[in-house]
């Protein structure tokens, strides 16, 4: 995810300081990942600087001064660019699990027990998110579906390839 596309698309509905944008974040994108402060503020540092942002205003308070941050008509193009540029789709084509799968067949370990680990990993995984997905809202639930369609994926892969050990072992270990 960009975070910077992000607040600027938060700013677009009006200006805010940076403790309202990382709350935003949070809120609607950071359950299981909220924004450190940290990386709110240099994000809207670097925003600031490329011309995406400017600072609408300044409050002094008891702690540092508080910046209020607006986006501006180039910000507001950026958005628009990066919110029509579809996401190249993740294809997986040198998977971690994969590697160890081959390596496993080289090593003359028992690369079905790694498939089976795997599998129990991900049926756990799912039965969480599933849990999550019933008693969350909309967007909770939308979230959850798109991790469940990804490792419903990987249960495929995991069983075809279970099924085919002893093909790859061969094509491996020649």
């Amino acid at each position: 995810m960009s975070i910077g596309h992000t607040l600027l698309g938060l700013l677009e509905s009006g200006p805010r300081h940076g403790y309202d944008l990382k709350r935003a974040f949070d809120e609607k994108f950071g359950h299981d990942r909220p924004l450190h402060y940290g990386q709110v503020y240099s994000t809207m540092s670097r925003l600031l600087k490329h011309g995406l942002v400017e600072v609408d205003g300044i409050e002094a308070g008891g702690g540092p001064e508080r910046k209020r941050y607006a986006i501006t008509d180039a910000g507001i193009t950026d958005v628009q660019r990066w919110l029509a540029t579809p996401e190249k789709p993740e294809e997986y084509l040198q998977s971690t699990l994969y590697t160890k799968v081959v390596l496993a067949l080289l090593t003359r370990r028992d690369a079905a027990e790694i498939l089976d680990t795997q599998r129990a990993e991900h049926l756990r995984s799912m039965r969480i998110l599933t849990d999550r997905k019933r008693k969350g809202d909309l967007a909770d639930q939308l979230i959850c579906d798109h991790a469940l369609f990804h490792l419903e994926a990987d249960l495929r892969w995991l069983e075809l390839t279970a099924a085919r050990l002893d093909k790859l072992s061969e094509a491996v270990t020649r």
